[in-house]
């Protein structure tokens, strides 16, 4: 399997991504009978969004998606 060379645009992107799903699985991680609603910060949806943006991937989920999956065999 070939190593994956990330751009630092699509490494940015891939490190925003992690934090944001990260973010989301501490907001869903609540008690039982927790009534605590989960929020995600907008500021981490927003920077997840714009490192998409500035790496040419928004609306690329699949290539997107193929660097994620290259990055962590990468590992």
């Amino acid at each position: 399997m070939p190593t994956a060379v990330l751009t630092d645009r699509e490494r940015t992107a891939v490190q925003a991504y992690l934090r944001l799903l990260h973010t989301v699985r501490a907001a869903f991680d609540v008690p039982p009978g927790s009534h605590r609603p989960p929020v995600v910060p907008p500021a981490v949806l927003a920077e997840a969004e714009a490192a998409l943006a500035e790496a040419g991937l928004t609306g690329n989920e699949e290539r997107f998606f193929r660097l994620l999956r290259q990055a962590g065999a990468a590992r």
